[in-house]
């Protein structure tokens, strides 16, 4: 278990993290034997590291830290600080994808509490990583429907079938990269650390 100070320290990297990697879009290179052919390619996974913050903490700091970074995510982005990918403010409530953003809270949490259950294996890290993932899908599909009942913004143009396969099924082949990205980063610094 993490000491109190340091759970603080990495929801506060933790938050930076996820502001950081909202604007920065994720690329993966060609594998390496083509390089000698092609060059080193760079390829839009079409997606951001803002998930990669969101269970980076969780897989280093914990539970506690993962859910605390996000809830100041959150009151960040809804207090008008621009630091949601299209902006902030209070508004956001109403936009179909924000249950994404909900759904950081528990997501880094079921991460950071998996993570520690067992010894930091690389699959250990892959299985909590992914049901983080898994958690923040789920929480912005239900709201996604709750949205459809209330009639908010981003529902009037697609139907809701329409509306999942954007916000869950075509990001999930980036944000799998992007979870082995992060499993591997988390196995390295923990074996680093010593935790």
């Amino acid at each position: 278990m993490l000491a109190a100070s340091n759970q603080l320290l990495w929801s506060m990297i933790g938050l930076l993290l996820t502001i950081g990697g909202t604007f920065l879009q994720a690329y993966v290179t060609t594998l390496p034997w083509s390089w000698s052919q092609h060059g080193i390619q760079t390829l839009y996974v079409g997606v951001t590291y803002q998930i990669a913050g969101v269970l980076l903490v969780g897989c280093l700091g914990g539970k506690n830290a993962g859910a605390l970074s996000q809830i100041a995510y959150l009151v960040m982005g809804l207090t008008i600080l621009p630091v949601f990918y299209d902006g902030g403010g209070i508004s956001y409530i109403k936009l179909s994808q924000f249950g994404y953003l909900l759904g950081f809270i528990p997501g880094a949490w079921i991460c950071g509490l998996l993570a520690f259950k067992a010894k930091p294996q690389l699959e250990t890290l892959t299985f909590s990583c992914l049901c983080g993932l898994l958690t923040i899908h789920i929480c912005g599909i239900i709201y996604l429907i709750i949205g459809y009942f209330l009639r908010w913004k981003g529902t009037e143009t697609i139907s809701l079938m329409q509306a999942i396969i954007n916000h869950s099924w075509l990001p999930l082949p980036g944000q799998a990269s992007i979870v082995c990205a992060v499993s591997l980063v988390a196995w390295l610094l923990r074996r680093i650390m010593f935790y």
